[in-house]
């Protein structure tokens, strides 16, 4: 998970139930990988183990509780996040399917993304409710409204506010 649920909770200060809040998290992350054509992978960080029973069978030294991984190379292949991890097992949010052959990289998000991730959650909060309003008057109630097209918005966010993401894109090949 790009931030974790306890990070977006103590900056966000509001009362949003997990699920909802996990659910807006995956979809930035998602949103940043695929806009970004980066998927912020440490490639030295990278282990092939089987799965079975739903976990990871083995372990490595380079993960621990609330990283995310991405599992390639495999019927279970997407973004995961460490919820437990055993002796000689790794528990994920998500069941896998049994496979021999699992490609796991560790997903290491740089500061600046983490920090925009949680700006974009609390606009999320406060301002999409008042998503193409550029000015509104209260004395004979007036409201001007801005075009959200594609030069001035991404998915529903203003372009000044992903700003952060110009030194993470990636080309596309």
């Amino acid at each position: 998970m790009i931030v974790s649920i306890q990070d977006a909770l103590d900056y966000l200060k509001a009362d949003i139930p997990e699920k909802e809040l996990r659910r807006k998290i995956n979809a930035v992350e998602s949103l940043i990988r695929d806009e970004t054509a980066n998927n912020f992978q440490e490639c030295r960080m990278r282990f092939y183990a089987p799965a079975a029973g739903g976990v990871i069978k083995g372990n490595s030294p380079y993960l621990s509780i609330g990283d995310s991984i991405e599992i390639g190379e495999s019927i279970n292949e997407g973004i995961y996040t460490v919820e437990a991890i055993m002796e000689a097992e790794i528990g994920l949010d998500h069941r896998l399917y049994d496979t021999q052959h699992n490609m796991i990289t560790k997903i290491v998000y740089p500061e600046a993304v983490k920090a925009g991730v949680l700006n974009m959650l609390q606009w999320e909060l406060n301002m999409r409710s008042k998503t193409g309003i550029k000015s509104e008057t209260l004395s004979r109630h007036s409201v001007t409204y801005f075009d959200m097209d594609a030069s001035n918005s991404l998915d529903g966010y203003p372009v000044s506010l992903i700003g952060f993401l110009e030194p993470y894109y990636k080309a596309r090949w």
